[in-house]
């Protein structure tokens, strides 16, 4: 094939004399009009040059074809060795993977034989066939791998033997007729080294803060609290100092540290040990003092500082005792092992209250919605909204698409009264063509976007308000006009109750609004067994006075045989992991509220002695429902985070997406083991 291109070439290279000898005989015949002795003259000089062009061509053109394909031929061979001697690994693989042919850089990185031929993933076990390129437009692929100590960049191309013409050394030395695909090695030690040292010495900026600074100090002696502030002064400025890292107090339970990203990798490494240091300090204290800490990185010295602020909120919205790393989006959690305060004061509450009122006023319509199968304490809290809206003539409605068997026996007390409107509840879908300018959107008892009732709402206007109990994490709802976001709360039914008391004087009850929020209090305490503090019985007091009945409440909540028979089924079917944790799966085809009663029985689970936590698996409408529940030695908040849920210390939850209850259970199991071996449990 080779010789005829050249021959073609050849051809259209010799073409051009025979083209000038057509044009001069042209030239001869004028001259012959003219004078015919010149014209004679003229032709016997054309046929003397046509002869020697005729045997010139004829003669020379085989030897100079044969010399054109030496030259290719020696030009071939010139270009093979450069490759079999470029100082570049570079190797050729068939299309499953088999080494055809190798360089000797590459062989001598690898420490092969050149005429090794098994497959690549003896050598790169992360380089599987199914990521080669397998067609001719497929763009090459890149790896990050290790060999020997050093990284390399590793590029596979696809190659067909068609780019490579017959003269091929090795289809020839393999007997390989297929496609091929080639290998480069790119060394990249030296410059992810530098990198790595360029990353490390940007500088990170956090923020510092004493949780229950007022609160500790109020449990001991006037004269000693001056000691107290001294060792904590000391602790934090000598951990920071440690890293290399500036601390400076701006506030009495408040410090600015920077420091640099190197160092911070190194606290993460030591699980930022200041937290259980600052606890130890004790001179007679009766609380333990807890630190939070927010730290931002990835950007510049303005955009890091707002990072940690927002790293700052988190950790307090947490409940504070733990760390928040946010590194542009990309948010990471240390401690949180520690119960949350209960707050004595109110201040904060009463500031909601207020600001609540002036965005309502401010509106006409309010659309109240909690989070997707929505429980006792998410309708109770909506109707407590609701209460305030009309207190001060304002339209409400209350979104529900889903009506679960929990919240079922409320919403009938609300329909067989003519005292509320027939569209009081609306689902989605009418929610959307009354929202308007002038409505405000209240979601109450979640904080997640994705797990509210409509999720749609929430882009549909600016005026959003927030209240929740549960702990926050990556996914919040942003840009909220207020956020009222308390972890401490037993439910959000508390939150509520404590703004109706500052909302408006004029703030009344009927028995049964004051019956859905007692019952919301209830059931998230597990009838004031877990999470009630000082304030959870205030609320409670208050709407015992305000009509709400115990009684009435819990006849409402009497289950049928079916549901009980269910829970006892959930509990027969659970298995113990590692003698503390239970894992139990809930068959819910036949009842209509099934993640409820998983729920339930997470709670029951709990009282079998040396039960640490409990997790009940519920299948339901194309996912699997976990619940996790706990006492206080095991936070499940961050088990069920790492698993995409969240929720509370000793109330997490999650759901998973395509698998089965087997493979929920083996990834429950696989997040115990590491943080286990991590330390975190």
């Amino acid at each position: 094939m080779n010789e005829k291109k050249q021959l073609g070439v050849l051809t259209k290279y010799f073409r051009w004399p025979m083209i000038m000898l057509l044009f001069l005989i042209c030239m001869n015949v004028g001259v012959y009009i003219q004078n015919i002795p010149i014209g004679i003259f003229v032709s016997i000089c054309l046929l003397v040059y046509s002869a020697i062009l005729f045997v010139v061509y004829y003669r020379y053109r085989g030897r100079m074809i044969n010399e054109m394909v030496d030259f290719a031929t020696d030009y071939g061979q010139i270009q093979k060795r450069l490759i079999k001697e470029l100082q570049v690994p570079y190797a050729l693989l068939d299309i499953n993977g088999d080494i055809v042919w190798m360089n000797n850089c590459f062989a001598q990185l690898v420490q092969k034989d050149i005429h090794y031929r098994k497959s690549i993933t003896t050598i790169f076990p992360d380089i599987l066939p199914d990521i080669l390129p397998r067609k001719k437009d497929t763009p090459p692929v890149q790896r990050l791998l290790q060999l020997a100590d050093r990284d390399y960049q590793i590029q596979l191309s696809y190659i067909g033997l068609d780019d490579l013409g017959n003269d091929n050394e090795f289809a020839e030395q393999s007997g390989f007729q297929g496609e091929l695909v080639s290998l480069y090695l790119y060394d990249m030690t030296d410059l992810l080294n530098y990198k790595r040292r360029v990353d490390d010495e940007k500088l990170v900026v956090g923020s510092v803060y004493l949780d229950n600074y007022d609160e500790a100090l109020e449990t001991i002696e006037e004269v000693r609290r001056s000691l107290l502030l001294a060792l904590l002064d000391r602790r934090i400025t000598k951990y920071f100092n440690g890293y290399d890292g500036l601390v400076r107090k701006v506030d009495p339970d408040k410090y600015f540290v920077v420091a640099r990203a190197e160092a911070l990798r190194k606290m993460e490494e030591d699980k930022f040990s200041l937290l259980e240091d600052i606890k130890r300090v004790n001179i007679g204290n009766d609380m333990a003092v807890t630190v939070s800490m927010g730290f931002g990185m990835g950007g510049n010295y303005v955009q890091n500082f707002d990072h940690a602020r927002a790293a700052m909120d988190i950790a307090l919205g947490r409940g504070g005792d733990q760390v928040v790393i946010k590194n542009g989006e990309d948010i990471q959690y240390f401690g949180g092992k520690s119960k949350q305060l209960e707050k004595n004061t109110r201040v904060k509450a009463r500031v909601k209250a207020h600001a609540l009122r002036e965005i309502l006023e401010a509106n006409d319509k309010v659309l109240v919605m909690g989070h997707s199968l929505g429980d006792v304490d998410s309708f109770g809290a909506s109707v407590g909204v609701y209460c305030a809206a009309r207190t001060i003539g304002k339209r409400a409605y209350i979104v529900i698409n889903d009506v679960t068997m929990s919240v079922r026996p409320l919403i009938e007390r609300f329909h067989n009264t003519k005292e509320y409107e027939p569209d009081m509840f609306i689902d989605g879908n009418k929610a959307r063509t009354i929202l308007d300018d002038q409505t405000v959107v209240v979601v109450v008892d979640v904080n997640k976007p994705g797990m509210c009732e409509c999720q749609q709402l929430l882009t549909m206007t600016p005026n959003i308000v927030v209240f929740d109990h549960h702990r926050q994490s990556n996914e919040t709802i942003k840009n909220a006009l207020l956020s009222y976001i308390e972890p401490y709360a037993s439910s959000a039914c508390e939150l509520i109750t404590e703004m109706l008391q500052y909302f408006d004087d004029n703030v009344r009850l009927r028995n049964v609004e004051a019956d859905a929020i007692y019952a919301g209090i209830m059931i998230d305490t597990n009838n004031f067994m877990a999470k009630a503090g000082v304030r959870t019985f205030e609320a409670a007091a208050y709407l015992r006075r305000n009509g709400a009945d115990v009684t009435r409440v819990r006849q409402m909540f009497r289950e049928d045989m079916n549901t009980y028979r269910a829970r006892a089924q959930v509990i027969g079917s659970s298995e113990v992991y590692k003698d503390c944790f239970v894992l139990a799966e809930c068959k819910g085809e036949s009842l209509e509220s099934p993640t409820v009663i998983g729920a339930q029985a997470a709670n029951e689970l709990l009282n079998v002695i040396g039960i640490r936590a409990s997790f009940v698996f519920t299948p339901f409408k194309s996912k699997i429902y976990i619940s996790a529940r706990s006492n206080d030695s095991i936070n499940v908040q961050t088990v069920m985070e790492r698993l995409g849920g969240g929720g509370h210390m000793n109330i997490a939850a999650a759901q998973l997406t395509d698998c089965t209850i087997e493979e929920a259970k083996q990834r429950v199991r696989s997040v115990l083991d590491e943080m286990i071996e991590e330390g975190e449990l």
